[in-house]
């Protein structure tokens, strides 16, 4: 740390260095003085710019230099295995995601064909048409619990029948990547 010189410390700048008010020197944390402000007053000018506190004197004899950008770097991977069971638990997760969404979906829509009278319409068409055969009730048989029902059911089998097919293409990418080496990707650090 600095050394204590009972004088009160203004502030510290982007690189951790510690800035003291003018006439002061100011130190870094190894307490080497870096530039007294009054030299740093003189040296500015002379060249006709003001210096910030926090430049090193080699900095101010030789020029101030551009610091230099590192490169990205760029690591070549191959994902070479996977693990079964976290597919498994994954797929499982997404798939229950998924029913949620489409019990949600059609329950939306049931309401909203409800509303605008398209099964009352349909009911009318066919008795109209003489295609009721015996009083036929298309929005009693179209019903929401009915439509729900048939939904959830629908998504129970679709949620094994993902999770299930999940899994196996999870075996299926072990094996041929151990024959093949995976897939390759080439990933950046920007």
């Amino acid at each position: 740390m600095s050394q204590n010189t009972g004088e009160p410390i203004d502030s510290h700048d982007e690189n951790g260095e510690q800035q003291e008010q003018s006439g002061r020197t100011a130190r870094s944390f190894s307490s080497k003085p870096l530039i007294s402000t009054e030299a740093a007053g003189q040296h500015a000018a002379g060249a006709g710019a003001a210096l910030p506190l926090s430049t090193p004197k080699s900095a101010v004899s030789s020029g101030a230099k551009k610091p230099s950008v590192p490169r990205a770097r760029r690591m070549r991977l191959s994902l070479t295995r996977v693990d079964p069971w976290s597919i498994t638990k994954v797929s499982f997760l997404l798939a229950i995601a998924g029913a949620i969404i489409q019990i949600v979906a059609m329950a939306l829509i049931w309401l909203l064909l409800n509303s605008i009278g398209l099964f009352d319409n349909v009911t009318q068409l066919l008795s109209k048409t003489g295609l009721d055969a015996g009083g036929f009730d298309f929005s009693s048989v179209l019903s929401l619990s009915t439509v729900l029902s048939a939904v959830t059911i629908f998504s129970i089998f679709e949620v094994v029948l993902v999770v299930v097919l999940a899994t196996i293409v999870a075996f299926l990418y072990n094996i041929v990547s151990s024959l093949v080496g995976g897939v390759h990707v080439t990933l950046g650090d920007d």
